[in-house]
């Protein structure tokens, strides 16, 4: 019997060491790095043109291959953890899905989604992007954008340079509005339009427009924080000189 319940204690004892050693083993596992894929300019190009695919991730070393249609095309070092694959004097046979797998030691860590790149011929005129209340906003204000086209029925995108998804704007208000911005609102953005028929038509990506977003609060903060820090300073100055000996 004594046998038995010492039996039985050493094989639970097995267990929660096993047990203990599988938590250790899952917090040492590094999780997957997420990878983003963007155009840079983004937008539609047109045949001859050039853009970018950046391919980026929170990575040290690695590789990124890039991939179209599931096919290998090349692969690049990261340099400050992204790498740039440049496009030009494109054709229709550089249009099509793309996407990036990130590599360490040969082993596949993470893929990204996947984004198009289009070729068409702008027929549209070229629209242009204004922003209201301006380019410089404090943070949680209202901004909205307008994209202005000489083309009663085009609908437009709204692009932000480093993101893979577009925004569509509101074809009866003809704007895109963010409330509440916050720093990660900012950046550059510029829009595109097309207009929907037998086939598609497009316009130029308008010039492009830089968004500050302003977080005064912190800054109102960091002041405050400095001003103490001086005040500090400042009383221990006088502190120590009130309590050095004068001169006899």
């Amino acid at each position: 019997m004594e046998g038995a319940k010492r039996g039985m204690m050493l094989t639970m004892t097995h267990v929660l060491v096993f047990g203990a050693w599988l938590a250790a083993q899952s917090e040492a596992t590094p999780s997957s790095p997420t990878i983003s894929i963007f155009l840079k300019p983004p937008g539609v190009i047109p045949p001859g043109g050039s853009t970018t695919i950046c391919c980026s991730c929170q990575c040290d070393n690695g590789n990124f291959v890039l991939y179209k249609n599931g096919y290998q095309l090349l692969t690049l070092e990261l340099h400050d953890s992204r790498a740039e694959f440049s496009i030009s004097n494109a054709t229709q046979e550089d249009a099509g899905p793309y996407s990036c797998h990130y590599l360490d030691g040969g082993t596949v860590l993470s893929r990204s989604e996947t984004v198009d790149v289009m070729v068409q011929e702008f027929h549209l005129p070229k629209p242009v992007l204004s922003v209201l209340p301006g380019q410089e906003v404090a943070a949680g204000a209202h901004v909205a954008f307008y994209c202005t086209i000489a083309h009663s029925s085009a609908s437009c995108f709204l692009y932000l340079e480093g993101q893979n998804k577009a925004e569509l704007f509101s074809k009866e208000q003809g704007d895109f509005n963010l409330s509440h911005v916050r720093k990660g609102n900012g950046g550059r953005y510029s829009c595109q339009c097309y207009t929907k028929g037998a086939s598609f038509k497009w316009s130029a990506v308008s010039k492009t427009l830089d968004l500050v977003v302003k977080d005064y609060t912190w800054n109102n903060v960091v002041r405050l924080v400095l001003g103490v820090a001086v005040l500090v300073l400042l009383g221990m100055m006088v502190a120590e000189a009130a309590h050095r000996p004068g001169p006899r």
